[in-house]
């Protein structure tokens, strides 16, 4: 009786590895609605399993109030931060003429700078003996988004919420019965022990990751908003909350905050004086990037940049600004399955890690 196991060669096996990705990653891209706040979830679930474990423990805590709790604080915390920057918003807002007024002395200026860039081609063209051509189409004005397009996102945006917040209150509930389940039936070749370390190595890596992210960025935040203070730049705690929260989407989240302090600096003050704030934000960056945050982080987590502005650029093309900020987490997740970090010593506060179930036999 012959063996009715199928057993491929290693040519068939990678490509069936590299069809089965290509479909996985297509789904993830097409149902971007539902996956990115699903992996959004997932990670920030990681992020917070060692302060939900302190929590049962310390304060003895059912695990249901606390994956109840933390979702329901960082809600608090967004209303906070929202009802913080709203007044710069508004001010914005009411000024928003002015402000075009203002960019569109700027985009003349560069526009004649491009003519006259543009004219000194031609001329270069016509002494090799071509064919210049001076006529510059006019540039489009900056357009505002209609209240018509912001009701047709704004149930999107809702439902995307809706989903982060029920995919992050489960995972927190039910994360040891996942870590488990994926020991018994992922953890046949490592055996489920060693695959249970791994998951919590990743965990316990992405948890300080992100801490010590989190109190850079909270430095940054505080440094540019006592610095825009003493400059007499308005709203400067809103500036630098924005600053800390952007710097979590590397290389976006900061162009994003320089476009926006032009824009302020143009409102609040003349002449050359309106680019200062974003020249110190821009200093403030460079120190923070180049000095602190490969002084803290690397000692721990020391990753190839390669490999994060691989990873970066991806995630950022894959799924916009919210896979900019899982990427950096993503990739520590992979490598720390993957064994590539020595493992650090287990934390006295970490729970012991649930032993597997026997496989079972039939």
């Amino acid at each position: 009786m012959t063996d009715p196991t199928i057993r491929l060669d290693p040519m068939s096996r990678v490509a069936l590895l590299v069809l089965a990705g290509v479909a996985g990653f297509t789904a993830l891209k097409l149902a971007e609605d539902i996956f990115a706040p699903l992996c959004l979830a997932l990670v920030a679930g990681i992020i917070l399993s060692p302060l939900a474990d302190t929590l049962e423990r310390r304060l003895r805590l059912p695990p249901m109030s606390v994956a109840a709790a933390l979702p329901m604080l960082g809600i608090i915390a967004v209303g906070a931060l929202a009802f913080a920057v709203e007044p710069l918003v508004g001010r914005m807002v009411d000024q928003w003429p002015t402000i075009r007024w203002e960019l569109r002395g700027v985009v003349n200026d560069f526009r004649g700078f491009v003519q006259n860039v543009g004219q000194v081609g031609d001329e270069v063209q016509r002494a090799l003996g071509g064919t210049g051509n001076g006529n510059d189409a006019e540039a489009a004005a900056p357009s505002v988004p209609s209240l018509t397009d912001a009701l047709f996102v704004a149930p999107r945006v809702a439902a995307q919420i809706l989903i982060f917040i029920a995919a992050l209150f489960f995972f927190l509930l039910t994360r040891a019965d996942i870590y488990a389940w994926m020991a018994r039936h992922a953890g046949q070749r490592l055996g489920g022990e060693a695959l249970l370390t791994r998951i919590r190595t990743a965990e316990r890596l992405v948890a300080h990751y992100f801490m010590t992210i989190s109190l850079i960025n909270a430095g940054l935040g505080i440094a540019l908003a006592i610095a825009l203070g003493v400059l007499g730049m308005p709203g400067a705690i809103a500036w630098g909350a924005g600053a800390a929260l952007l710097n979590f989407v590397l290389y976006v989240g900061p162009a994003t905050m320089v476009a926006g302090l032009l824009l302020g600096g143009l409102i609040a003050f003349d002449g050359w004086t309106s680019i200062f704030p974003a020249v110190i934000y821009l200093v403030l960056n460079g120190i923070e990037s180049q000095v602190v945050t490969p002084t803290f982080v690397g000692r721990r987590i020391a990753v190839n940049p390669l490999a994060i502005f691989v990873s970066l650029v991806f995630w950022l093309w894959f799924w916009g600004p919210l896979g900019g900020v899982i990427a950096i987490p993503v990739l520590v997740i992979v490598l720390a399955m993957l064994d590539v970090f020595d493992d650090p010593v287990p934390s006295a506060d970490e729970p012991p890690l649930p032993a597997p179930k026997p496989a079972e036999t039939a």
